[in-house]
C-alpha cells in the first residue's frame, strides 16, 4: 500500500513556505524552485513522527534540507570551492558524532566542511555531551539528530564511522576512518569528558592530514 502524502495546517504551509523562499535565495542558479521544495519536504517527514517540539519542525527541515542541498551542489559539479568534506557518523548522532562536528568547525572555521549523522537519528544530542563541549567553550546546544542521505555521503570526501557497523554506507573511492570510542549514551559527565577529550584528539589529527590550518 503506497503512504498517503502528509496533510500539512495552515502554519506548517506557511513556514515551509518562507522556509523554501529563503532556501531558494541562498541557491539562486544552482537549484529550481520544484527541486528546493522536494527536498525541504522530504526533509519535514524524516523528522515529523520523532520531533519533541513541534514548532521547530520546519526550523529542522529547513536546516536539513539546507545541508543536503549544499551536498548535491558538490555532487553535481555546481559547487567546488576545494574545501575537504567530512562527514561523522554513528547510531544515534547524538553524542560522538556531534562532539566530533563540533571540534571540527570550532578548529577548522570555513576553511573546510563538516556534517554528521546517525543510523538510527536519536531525539535529542546528549545532554552530557552538550554540557562538556560547553566546558571547552563550544556549543552544540542547536545541533540535532539527524539520518544520513545518499548526496551527503556522496559529497563526502572522508566518512568517519563511531560505532555504527554495517549499517554505515559504503562508496566507493571514499576515505573511511573507524574511531574506536566509547558511546557516551547513559554515562555521566565524567566519562563523557574523558571521551570528548578523544574526539579532540583525533579531530585535530585529521585536519593536519587534511592540511587544513587550525
Amino acid at each position: 500500500m503506497t503512504a498517503r502524502p502528509r496533510q500539512f495546517t495552515v502554519d506548517q504551509q506557511y513556514a515551509l513556505k518562507v522556509a523554501a523562499g529563503r532556501l531558494a535565495d541562498e541557491f539562486t542558479g544552482v537549484f529550481n524552485t520544484e527541486t528546493i521544495e522536494r527536498f525541504l519536504h522530504s526533509s519535514y517527514e524524516q523528522f515529523a513522527d520523532r520531533a519533541t517540539i513541534a514548532q521547530f519542525l520546519p526550523l529542522l527541515a529547513e536546516r536539513f534540507a539546507r545541508q543536503r542541498l549544499s551536498a548535491l551542489a558538490r555532487v553535481e559539479n555546481k559547487v567546488d570551492d576545494g574545501r575537504p568534506v567530512v562527514l561523522f557518523l554513528c547510531t544515534h548522532n547524538a553524542g560522538r558524532s556531534q562532539m566530533a562536528l563540533g571540534f571540527f568547525r570550532h578548529l577548522a572555521g570555513d576553511r573546510a566542511i563538516a556534517w554528521s549523522g546517525g543510523s538510527e537519528p536519536g531525539k535529542e544530542v546528549n545532554p552530557a555531551a552538550v554540557a562538556a563541549m560547553r566546558e571547552v567553550g563550544i556549543d552544540i546546544s542547536t545541533e540535532f539528530p539527524k539520518p544520513w542521505t545518499d548526496e551527503v555521503v556522496r559529497a563526502a570526501d572522508v566518512v568517519v564511522s563511531m560505532g555504527c557497523g554495517d549499517a554505515c554506507p559504503l562508496f566507493p573511492g571514499k576515505r573511511y576512518e573507524e574511531w574506536t570510542l566509547d558511546d557516551p549514551d547513559g554515562q555521566g559527565l565524567t566519562a563523557v569528558r574523558s571521551i570528548r577529550d578523544e574526539v579532540e584528539g583525533k579531530v585535530r589529527t585529521l585536519l593536519a592530514e587534511l592540511e587544513v590550518t587550525v
